[in-house]
């Protein structure tokens, strides 16, 4: 063996934890003062794939104690680290551009952009989790109640993109996006998944353009209604046939493509939120219903929804499922958790029946009683159309959007939204780098590899 290839020395164990005083401006130079040393541990090491067991057990130690410390740091700052990166609360600024903002504004507190932009080079299982640390901290922002409801305003505002696709839409009613493509027929917007090479499951891209389709639906005054389906597939097996959602693409998050920002955070807080309570227009105004538009949705099932799919019909006001279509949360298979399926579907269908789906993996086809506590309509697959339009007629009347409001408030309260939303971002994450995830996305990869 060369001396070129022999084994980087087993570092020594991180320095004493810091002490921080509870000052910002002194305790954040010890942070980064802290942080550089772990961070040069870490760069004495062979890259993640190269590290033999002592080496990654050196790894290990080295990121548990700098997380540590940001979560000391945190505990005592996490008001004034908002505020000096919202001027005072004056800016809202989106959660991807927050969590960069941090990194340069309190070094050591979260991986910078360069740091993210060279996981983004590996596969899930050979990344150092740097995304974890991305997740410490939105669990602080979102765990601080006065913190956390600015935030959460500034995920429910419109996009930049939306914002410049709104006046095409307006004037077409047309809107194709590379994985959605939204329609308004009538007093409806209709939104088509197009992501047909996976059957419609979820990836970085798809979020983000669902997030684009919600504002043009939720910013056009032409609208009453957003109707969701899935398109016709082209995959041999379902050729010709909708479907609605496979769910998470295992494949990309395999790959390491699967965001915890803009993705596993990201959407809740985006679309499916803005579904939910409404897209926010008039931060200033101190009425909900006054400061946010919000219209109803309806979901139309085709084939199934799975995981994601099925975590979405969780938030609409009216889902109509096709008779030979299915439902699941498949969250014991994957080893993630399925969304804010965990704080909806036992308001929805019970809590004995959401542990059954969630921790047993139950699959609840339309032929079965308890698919009519998730589905409110069940037709043949010939009579979908007639069915969505008929939901279409009802929920344009002009009650309805005062109602729905009120259900939402009472069903589902901003703080309880928000404190789940708090601890999802610690767990989410720390599953998605778990042993148990990685060998299962990497078997099912590997068989799937075997098939081509």
């Amino acid at each position: 063996m060369s001396v070129d290839d022999a084994p980087a020395p087993v570092p020594a164990g991180p320095v004493p934890p810091p002490v921080f005083v509870g000052d910002l401006h002194r305790d954040t130079s010890v942070l980064a003062e802290y942080a550089a040393t772990c961070e040069a541990l870490l760069a004495r090491l062979p890259a993640r794939p190269r590290r033999d067991a002592s080496q990654q057990r050196s790894a290990d130690a080295a990121f548990a104690a700098s997380r540590a410390a940001r979560r000391a740091f945190l505990a005592l700052h996490t008001e004034a680290v908002y505020d000096a990166l919202t001027e005072g609360r004056s800016r809202h600024i989106r959660l991807p551009e927050l969590v960069l903002l941090a990194a340069e504004r309190f070094p050591g507190l979260a991986p910078t952009r360069d740091q993210i932009a060279l996981e983004r080079t590996f596969i899930q299982a050979e990344k150092e989790g740097r995304e974890i640390d991305q997740g410490i901290l939105c669990g602080a922002l979102l765990r601080c109640r006065e913190v956390g409801t600015h935030l959460i305003d500034a995920m429910l505002l419109p996009t930049s993109r939306a914002g410049e696709l709104l006046a095409d839409f307006r004037a077409t009613g047309r809107a194709e996006l590379k994985t959605v493509l939204v329609e308004r027929r009538g007093r409806a917007a209709h939104v088509t998944f197009r992501n047909t090479h996976c059957l419609n499951a979820e990836d970085d891209q798809l979020i983000a353009d669902m997030e684009t389709a919600v504002d043009l639906v939720l910013l056009d005054d032409r609208v009453s209604v957003g109707v969701l389906r899935g398109g016709e597939m082209d995959l041999p097996r379902y050729r010709g046939r909708r479907v609605f959602s496979a769910g998470i693409n295992l494949k990309d998050l395999r790959n390491g493509d699967i965001s915890f920002v803009d993705f596993l955070l990201g959407r809740e807080l985006g679309y499916i939120h803005k579904m939910f309570r409404g897209l926010l227009t008039d931060p200033a105004n101190a009425l909900w219903s006054d400061r946010c538009t919000q219209k109803s949705w309806i979901g139309a099932v085709d084939t199934f929804a799975i995981g994601g799919g099925m975590q979405l019909l969780l938030v609409l006001d009216r889902v109509i499922a096709a008779k030979d279509a299915y439902v699941s949360l498949p969250a014991a298979e994957e080893g993630i958790v399925p969304g804010l399926g965990n704080l909806r579907l036992g308001r929805l269908a019970g809590a004995r029946l959401a542990r059954q789906v969630v921790l047993g993996g139950r699959r609840i086809t339309m032929a079965d009683p308890e698919a009519r506590l998730v589905c409110d309509d069940i037709v043949p697959t010939a009579d979908m159309d007639e069915a969505v339009e008929q939901a279409v007629h009802e929920l344009s009347a002009p009650a309805v959007a005062a109602n729905r409001r009120m259900l939402n408030l009472a069903e589902e309260p901003l703080d309880q939204f928000r404190e789940y939303l708090a601890e999802f971002a610690v767990s989410q994450v720390a599953r998605a780098y778990s042993a148990d995830v990685l060998a299962k996305v990497e078997a099912r990869w590997q068989r799937s590899a075997s098939r081509t």
